[in-house]
């Protein structure tokens, strides 16, 4: 099976040696999106519901970019910078992904000056 490179303009490009997303075989996997407005480089949104709100469009655009959508996402996980955030995060992301929601994880974690959160996605696809 071939690797396949996923890339869109509709997510941010970040300055680091990683793909937007890769696809073999039926899998996706989404890199890591941050909160970040892909036409100007500019974090949105400085509440986690916000952040986490363009992190998810940032997702769609690459699964969409694949073929796919938040329905072939089995698993989401999600970096946030504070525990106290995740009644606020659980909200926006509810919202964003709808039932039935994928498995996911939650980890806590230091992320740059700004950003509040980050998501990636894993996808398994029909061929």
């Amino acid at each position: 099976m071939t690797r396949t490179v996923i890339t869109t303009e509709n997510a941010p490009s970040l300055p680091a040696p990683l793909s937007q997303g890769i696809r073999k075989g039926p899998v996706l996997q989404v890199s890591g999106q941050l909160p970040i407005e892909p036409d100007t480089g500019d974090i949105v949104g400085s509440t986690v519901a916000e952040q986490t709100t363009q992190v998810l469009r940032n997702v769609t655009a690459v699964l969409k970019a694949a073929g796919a959508s938040l329905d072939d996402v089995v698993m989401l996980r999600v970096y946030l910078t504070d525990p106290a955030h995740l009644p606020e995060l659980n909200e926006a992301y509810a919202a964003a992904v709808g039932e039935p929601f994928p498995a996911r994880t939650t980890v806590y974690m230091q992320l740059p000056p700004g950003l509040l959160v980050e998501i990636d996605a894993l996808a398994v696809l029909d061929d």
